[in-house]
């Protein structure tokens, strides 16, 4: 059975100062290694300037875009560019595990953004990426 989202309530006081607090959306500059992407970042703002409170998922958007920077500046792969890879290399994140030996549970982690993939992981996944044919080169595979 599908989890009902509950939905926020539009005003909180703000824990230290009790200004009122309007949820909303607001424009917020992530940077990483000298470059920045903006986006629009929900959660409770006072009327003008001031600090801000974060809830739930509220901060995925900015932790997205830090991604995002993080795979363009350093080439560490994005949770969906992982997903993608393996979904082109037709493998469930089990058999993944296994072809890259990380263990069964890390493409899990990977794809969730719980972790990120090491080095050899990173190089062998692009790798991949370019030249699929090649996974049947390794072992042990399990599809």
């Amino acid at each position: 059975m599908a989890e009902k989202k509950r939905s926020l309530p539009p005003t909180m006081p703000c824990p230290e100062t009790g200004v009122t607090l309007r949820r909303d959306v607001r424009p917020f500059t992530v940077r990483y290694g000298g470059r920045e992407m903006t986006v629009d970042l929900p959660g409770y703002y006072p009327e003008g300037e001031g600090e801000s409170v974060h809830v739930g998922d509220d901060m995925a958007v900015a932790d997205a875009a830090l991604r995002t920077l993080k795979e363009r500046i350093d080439g560490v792969p994005s949770p969906a560019t992982i997903r993608r890879i393996r979904a082109k290399l037709r493998l469930s994140q089990r058999a993944a595990g296994a072809l890259f030996r990380v263990g069964p549970k890390a493409f899990d982690k990977y794809e969730r953004n719980l972790i990120e993939p090491s080095g050899p992981t990173i190089q062998l996944l692009t790798l991949l990426d370019r030249h699929p044919e090649l996974a049947d080169e390794l072992s042990p595979r399990e599809r």
